[in-house]
């Protein structure tokens, strides 16, 4: 059985470093998002799209907190690598700029 693959990316800001770890598997990809020290937050999976769509299906499977944010980013991932996505995100700051701050950590883990 072979290793699996894992990329890491960090943004750094007023001391509080971000982080996306990105795991790959023959058919998905698992994504942790969070801030500090690693930890399980609400989890979401998506679906590829069908066609030249790129967004699928989603849904959240676990946790109350960053509901849209968690979706979006597993909806966007599930796009970016064209297959099932699973997301977890761990943060503190408002959902907005949570989304915008791991969205662009991402991209960087797609370009990696």
């Amino acid at each position: 059985m072979a290793a699996l693959e894992s990329v890491d990316a960090k943004f750094e800001r007023e001391n509080v470093t971000f982080h996306a770890n990105l795991v790959k598997v023959e058919n998905a990809v698992m994504v942790l998002f969070y801030e500090g020290i690693s930890k399980l937050g609400t989890v979401a999976v998506a679906m590829p799209g069908i066609g030249e769509e790129k967004a699928g299906r989603s849904s959240v499977l676990l946790g109350g907190k960053y509901l849209m944010v968690s979706r979006a980013l597993a909806e966007r991932a599930a796009g970016a690598f064209g297959k099932i996505a699973m997301v977890s995100i761990n943060t503190a700051i408002e959902e907005g700029e949570a989304l915008r701050i791991y969205a662009k950590l991402l991209d960087d883990l797609r370009k990696a």
